[in-house]
């Protein structure tokens, strides 16, 4: 049974308001007025995405039978904050802690580990194709125009997160899966390297656009 804790309730939350305020603030150049426009798109497209990446690691933990939780890391909030103001952020606000009572396998320990980047591909690829489906409808139509901007920052931030996170450095998904399967390793580094480098080339709305053919 997949339960959750009165804190790491309130952790998730604190860590969701932080980073969903740290890629508003890259998002809107610093200006106050645009951040309070696009801090509610990015609530729903990034913050949907950084709470099913955490869920992805404990739902996986928990299929293997061991107790996982979310912990915030007050370091890592001041780092996504800050890392904000210069042009990236460092998203690492938190993790989840799986509670194996032994070793952990590296095999077990990989599959855990890529739960999370796997989520937010996942969840990229269906903001895609929600935007692809309501893209000519968003043109006279203000409530499709705020879907179409939650869809364009969902894809771009989530295909970041599993980039980002995907890195084998540190204490990051990326070494974990490394150390578990090299050819995982590639494949999923190189589809979310693809999505992130497209989105930060082209445009999620070019995308959509290549995709419909215009």
């Amino acid at each position: 049974m997949f339960k959750f804790t009165a804190s790491e309730i309130r952790d998730l939350i604190i860590a969701f308001i932080f980073i969903s305020l740290s890629f508003s603030i890259l998002y809107s150049g610093r200006n106050m007025a645009a951040l309070q426009q696009i801090f509610p798109v990015v609530m729903i497209g990034l913050g949907l995405g950084f709470v099913l990446h955490e869920l992805g690691h404990k739902f996986a933990s928990m299929h293997y039978g061991y107790w996982a939780e979310f912990k915030l890391w007050p370091a890592g909030l001041i780092l996504a904050l800050v890392s904000s103001f210069f042009g990236f952020v460092f998203a690492a606000p938190g993790a989840v802690y799986t509670y194996a009572g032994s070793y952990l396998d590296e095999k077990t320990n990989g599959v855990i580990s890529i739960a999370g980047p796997v989520v937010n591909i996942v969840l990229a690829l269906v903001f895609l194709a929600i935007g692809v489906v309501i893209y000519d409808a968003a043109h006279y139509n203000t409530t499709m125009q705020f879907v179409f901007m939650v869809c364009y920052l969902g894809y771009s931030t989530n295909s970041y997160l599993a980039v980002f996170n995907m890195i084998p450095v540190w204490n990051l998904d990326g070494s974990k899966v490394l150390r578990w399967n090299v050819l995982v390793w590639i494949v999923t580094i190189g589809i979310a390297g693809i999505m992130t480098y497209l989105s930060m080339t082209i445009g999620a709305e070019n995308l959509v656009r290549m995709i419909l053919g215009y």
